[in-house]
């Protein structure tokens, strides 16, 4: 178990009072229906939660750090009892970290103090069509024209799209450098040309919302540039190494709510006389999947404390293994519950089937499980290559 600050349980204690209180009883319903948690949010918002990963200089909470271990926790959470009703924070974590990490003094009063008071949330917005895993190849592009930039192209699978307000947008200015050419912007919803395209129906995460964003001609202030002009993928590679921790601890937060669910059904589900969880063959299933998750959460909540501590020298690397182990734990677990609960857990009348659909999700979001691979076998050479020079 990670060893949480007061201020720090105090905000696990607000967000799982949250969870059990008010996510709880409509999270079947909101899946179901795709229902955007817009009272959800009001109840994170009065509650302070939207303040755990901004700095108290905006109004926030963190004092040193990022706050990636508070945003890790209120996930974790609220994930345990809906991970797609959880995405309504963490996505705005994501989008904010930009603004965050490289927004000047100006640009972080004018955004961040906003998201901290839960007046607005925010997303994040890189993958397009033609890049998914390999994010050097947007296509959407940014002119400078004047004291504007004039945006063009359309993102895909963003989170939060269309209900945010708040967008950090990777664009191409100078689109002959490829990645090299890229930068990226805070665009404000209400835009002129931004607009939103297809809504998504999806396998799982349902109450989260994920829509296109379309750039035609959207004119963007050049003060709402992030850095400078041709840093956009440094920002957008630096902030996954510091937010991948996030959706590890949403995989986390699913698989504790799967294994408490199975083994609350296990202890009352009779078979041959006796509960099943007397038997040998479920206790074994048990184990591991108690196993793998308290792995994961050393994992996660290890690489959350160090990113939040500076020390980021191999954080990319870690976060990578953080997101890996805790995404496959969650789908692993989650998976077995339903084999636990037999034709019950097939069930929408339980939750674990719903718990094994938004799990696959963290599998493949903020890059899949086979870039987080690629990530850490990238590494492992270079320390190979270091070691033999």
């Amino acid at each position: 178990m990670p060893i949480f600050n007061e201020e720090q349980l105090m905000i696990q204690d607000m967000a799982k009072r949250i969870a059990e209180e008010k996510i709880k009883p409509v999270r079947q319903k909101y899946d179901e229906e795709g229902i955007f948690p817009w009272d959800i949010v009001e109840e994170i918002a009065k509650a302070d939660l939207f303040r755990v990963f901004i700095p108290v200089d905006y109004e926030g909470m963190v004092e040193e750090g990022l706050g990636i271990t508070n945003m890790c926790i209120v996930t974790e959470e609220l994930s345990k009892v809906c991970g797609g009703i959880a995405l309504a924070f963490a996505g705005s974590g994501l989008g904010s970290l930009p603004i965050t990490l490289y927004g000047n003094d100006e640009q972080k009063k004018k955004y961040l103090t906003p998201i901290a008071n839960g007046e607005k949330l925010a997303a994040f917005g890189l993958t397009e069509s033609e890049a998914g895993s390999d994010a050097g190849g947007i296509k959407t592009t940014a002119r400078k024209d004047g004291d504007y930039y004039i945006l063009n192209g359309t993102k895909i699978f963003i989170t939060n799209g269309g209900e945010a307000e708040i967008y950090t947008i990777l664009a191409l200015t100078n689109p002959e450098k490829g990645a090299r050419g890229a930068s990226m912007f805070i665009v404000e919803k209400g835009t002129p040309g931004f607009e939103f395209g297809k809504k998504e129906d999806k396998m799982g995460i349902r109450a989260s919302v994920t829509r296109e964003l379309i750039f035609n001609d959207a004119k963007v202030p050049a003060e709402n540039l992030l850095g400078k002009a041709g840093m956009g993928f440094i920002i957008a590679m630096k902030t996954f190494d510091v937010s991948r921790p996030g959706v590890a601890s949403q995989a986390l937060g699913i698989a504790e709510g799967a294994l408490a669910e199975t083994i609350k059904y296990a202890h009352q589900r009779i078979q041959f006389g006796r509960n099943i969880m007397s038997f040998q063959g479920i206790q074994w299933m048990l184990a591991d999947m108690a196993t793998q998750i308290e792995a994961a959460k050393a994992l996660t909540y290890y690489t959350a404390m160090l990113a939040d501590s500076g020390q980021t020298k191999d954080i990319g690397y870690l976060s990578a293994m953080a997101k890996l182990y805790a995404s496959d734990v969650a789908m692993k677990v989650t998976t077995d519950a339903v084999q636990i609960l037999g034709g019950y857990g097939y069930m929408k009348e339980y939750p674990v089937e719903k718990m094994m659909r938004d799990a696959k999700i963290t599998q493949i979001y903020e890059g899949t499980n086979q870039i987080q691979r690629n990530i850490i076998a990238t590494h492992l050479v270079k320390q190979a290559t270091k070691m033999n020079k």
